[in-house]
């Protein structure tokens, strides 16, 4: 932005800041039911073992003070059956959905960010051949804003404009995207584990994801746990189950990141599949597993700029235009780690445990509550646990444990309108069976918080250039003695008088801009020249 008035040439340089803030967000609570009947190759159902449910985007759109979003239900449940030489079975279908949720602020160039939480899943028996379907899911939805504040940093002009910075601390967004990142791998099933016949049930999970920022790309290390349960063509073990851990490590390309930089990534698993294949000797012994994991990737970067807060002249009239302008200040990013313990008990209508195939949990946040310098989160974990029971007519049963947890996160420099993320994960969970009733289940959670501060400042956008007021000049004497009060500058001494700092520190010999109360000074308009 540059101002000429006759022969005088005033320009302002600005600065880019890179920033995100939240233009709307909205949640909608979905109640999926339906009733679905069994397929007529598989047997009646006799009990229900445990089921699990999935949901699949195949449509999110954006317009004008809405939201569309399409997807389904997918579920999966185990089942026992008393009709067949194999007892367990399953069963899959979906539930699809079409909603609309109302978003003020919504148009249709935006790209939404919709997260889901599966509240509930049940299933039950309408009769041996028909099942029905409920389920409560929350979708959350929110639409980022990246924006440019304009930030004047210095000025151009003739030798005597004097303009004054004041260094602040921001966050600036340098790299904000989607990306996704395939694993593809192979087990083969141990010497001790029977060839694989059908699938009946499995899980894979997202576990101890590690980041490191490099030079325009990242690195990512993790593990992918995964469980199968299965029929084996082994006549002694009909039923049988493997489980293991799936590491892997990868790069991905991200312009514009580098090491001294803060990322603020998330993973979540949006497709995964699970086929056979047979060995070498053409036996079914070969896990073939590709999962797609999303990355909603965020890095910032700690800058210090010095942002330009007055301007003068002592031979013209510069009046700085002002406006508010609100940064972004990263407070803190860490992740806590916690350690949860608690027992869970076999109901006594529940048959006895004999030997625990699989466990796994999840983690569900009911509410954080900021408390001075500090989050305090609380929530459950559900346990699933899948096991051999003692019953022959029941050969496997699965039971669900909730185990409540308030942690108290630590966030030095927080505020009272400081926003905050918290990211929990289960690192690690862990089943130890004491009796044939009663489980100690031992959880590694972590916390992902990531707090930002909003701060106000003035910043100067434009400059309006006039002459001086020659009357009030000559009014005020060439040479003043000045006793400085308190809250005074050399800075605002100096504009006041129409002089400079440079000026005053040479003419009272002063090293340096400090003054103190009651200091003498002698001040001389340098304006009189002029004049």
């Amino acid at each position: 932005m540059s101002k000429y008035k006759e022969g005088f040439f005033v320009e302002l340089i600005k600065k880019n800041i890179h920033m995100n803030k939240l233009k709307c967000k909205s949640s909608l609570q979905l109640t999926l039911d339906d009733d679905f009947n069994v397929p007529d190759v598989k047997p009646d159902i006799d009990r229900i073992i445990k089921e699990q449910g999935d949901i699949k985007f195949t449509d999110i759109k954006a317009m004008n003070g809405k939201l569309i979003v399409k997807g389904a239900l997918s579920f999966h449940v185990l089942y026992l059956s008393d009709e067949d030489q194999r007892p367990v079975h399953n069963i899959s279908g979906e539930i699809p959905f079409d909603e609309v949720i109302n978003m003020e602020n919504a148009c249709a160039s935006d790209d939404p960010i919709v997260k889901w939480d599966l509240e509930d899943l049940s299933t039950g028996l309408i009769n041996s051949r028909k099942l029905s379907v409920k389920s409560i899911v929350r979708l959350n939805v929110a639409i980022e804003d990246a924006y440019d504040e304009e930030t004047a940093v210095m000025v151009e002009g003739p030798e005597d404009v004097q303009y004054i910075n004041k260094k602040i601390e921001i966050t600036d967004v340098s790299v904000s995207k989607k990306d996704t990142y395939r694993v593809k791998d192979e087990i083969l099933l141990p010497t001790n584990k029977g060839n694989v016949t059908e699938i009946l049930y499995s899980e894979v999970g997202l576990n101890n994801v590690e980041v490191r920022l490099l030079s325009d790309k990242f690195t990512i290390k993790g593990e992918l746990p995964v469980f199968l349960l299965y029929t084996s063509a082994d006549e002694e073990n009909p039923i049988e189950y493997y489980e293991t851990d799936i590491p892997f490590t990868g790069t991905i390309d991200c312009n514009g990141c580098n090491e001294d930089m803060i990322e603020d990534i998330t993973f979540s698993i949006v497709n995964k599949s699970l086929e056979i294949k047979p060995d070498a000797d053409g036996e079914e012994r070969v896990l073939d597993i590709e999962v797609i994991l999303e990355m909603d990737i965020k890095v910032y970067e700690i800058e210090e700029p010095e942002i330009l807060c007055d301007v003068y002249s002592p031979s013209k009239d510069i009046i700085p235009i002002m406006k508010p302008a609100t940064y972004e200040n990263l407070v803190i990013k860490n992740n806590s780690k916690y350690r949860i313990a608690d027992r869970i008990h076999v109901m006594d209508n529940q048959p006895r445990i004999l030997q625990i195939c699989h466990a796994n949990g999840n983690i569900k946040i009911d509410d954080i509550i900021p408390n001075g310098t500090e989050l305090l989160v609380e929530g459950v974990i559900e346990a699933n646990i899948l096991y051999i029971s003692e019953d022959d007519s029941i050969p496997l049963n699965a039971i669900k444990g909730i185990i409540p947890f308030t942690q108290t996160i630590e966030v030095k420099g927080m505020k009272p309108d400081s926003t905050f993320d918290v990211k929990p994960n289960i690192d690690q969970l862990s089943v130890m069976m004491l009796d044939s009733e009663e489980i100690e289940v031992k959880a590694t959670m972590s916390m992902n918080t990531i707090v930002f501060d909003k701060i106000t400042e003035n910043i100067i956008t434009d400059v309006e250039v006039g002459d001086l007021d020659l009357e009030k000049l000559q009014a005020m004497p060439g040479i003043i003695g000045y006793v400085v009060k308190p809250a005074d500058t050399l800075w605002k001494i100096a504009k006041r008088y129409y002089t400079t700092v440079d000026t005053i520190k040479s003419i009272n010999e002063l090293e340096d801009d400090k003054i103190k109360e009651g200091d003498k000074l002698i001040i001389m308009k340098k304006v009189d020249a002029i004049l």
